[in-house]
């Protein structure tokens, strides 16, 4: 039953792959993809928060239900993606918003919410000194959004086999795996994601040995045991407005701060991508916008319609 699960799964990627392309807009909407940037920087310039904003939602977007913009739909007796535990933090549906309309005012529905959030996603890590990339266009919206379905992210505590598991179900390699990581450089975390890190690591060591001791206690600081502050944590890595390869080389030096993070130096394979990727930012780039396209063509045959509000199904 389990081999057929994943035959079925790898189908419906491969045909997901297969029905989008890059070009898909060229002639029904050819000024979307400069109405998308357009609407990006500007919001940008308003708040450096929206580039990390932006390739968080796209992640959980594709990781739930394939990448058919579930994760921006409202109502369900707010009962939503949205407003499952792991997505309570993700923001800037406003530009999500602000894209669509424009775009309506240009190519009225004609555009899906899931093309625009991908768009964006990629825009958010360009215009951040990232890499860009051909993002595969023709993705329909879904209808259904549940906050229950959320469980099946993978969270910031998972060990390595549970991160190669989740990955694997949705056709990423482990190679992704380590390259998505990465977009971590733009990434904020709230204590709860990693104070199982920093207080009462296990029964003999309170701070896992693993991480760099001063920089333990400088999350400790800022994450008090009994912490009650609900915004507080830290950046994911040293620069924070920058897309870059910063990350692995915090990650090297014990500067990690979620478990999954820390995970990936715990196999040879993964361990020497870290190594790679912290050694050479070019080769990180073109990894990540390899990884990001195969993500973003993730498709369990959810899409059905192109929303005119990207908040409510038509």
């Amino acid at each position: 039953m389990l081999s057929l699960f994943f035959l079925v799964l790898t189908l419906i990627c491969s045909s997901s792959v297969n029905a989008l392309s890059s070009n898909y807009y060229n002639n029904k909407c050819p000024q979307l993809e400069s109405i998308v940037t357009k609407v990006v920087k500007r919001a940008m310039l308003n708040d450096k928060t929206v580039p990390a904003a932006l390739l968080r939602m796209h992640f959980h977007d594709c990781f739930i239900r394939g990448c058919d913009g579930s994760v921006l739909l409202e109502g369900n007796n707010g009962k939503a993606e949205k407003n499952g535990p792991p997505n309570i933090s993700l923001h800037a549906f406003y530009v999500i918003d602000l894209v669509k309309t424009a775009v309506e005012e240009s190519c009225p529905r004609l555009v899906s919410c899931a093309d625009i959030l991908a768009l964006a996603a990629r825009d958010a890590v360009a215009l951040s000194g990232g890499p860009t990339w051909d993002v595969p266009q023709g993705r329909k919206d879904g209808r259904s959004s549940k906050s229950s379905d959320t469980k099946q992210l993978p969270a910031p505590t998972f060990n390595i086999s549970q991160l190669q598991k989740s990955f694997s179900q949705r056709g990423l390699s482990m190679d992704d795996l380590v390259a998505l990581s990465g977009g971590h450089t733009l990434g904020f975390a709230h204590c709860s994601s990693f104070q199982n890190r920093i207080h009462k690591f296990n029964k003999t060591v309170d701070i896992d040995p693993k991480m760099n001791p001063s920089f333990a206690g400088k999350l400790r600081n800022i994450c008090r045991l009994h912490n009650k502050a609900n915004y507080a944590g830290t950046t994911l890595d040293s620069t924070t407005s920058a897309f870059d390869n910063s990350y692995y080389k915090l990650l090297i030096n014990g500067k990690s701060v979620l478990t999954s993070d820390q995970a990936l130096l715990n196999t040879p394979k993964t361990n020497a991508l870290v190594s790679k990727f912290a050694s050479s930012q070019d080769d990180f780039f073109k990894n990540f916008a390899q990884a990001m396209i195969k993500m973003s063509s993730i498709n369990f045959g959810s899409g059905q319609e192109i929303r005119h509000n990207c908040r409510m199904i038509n």
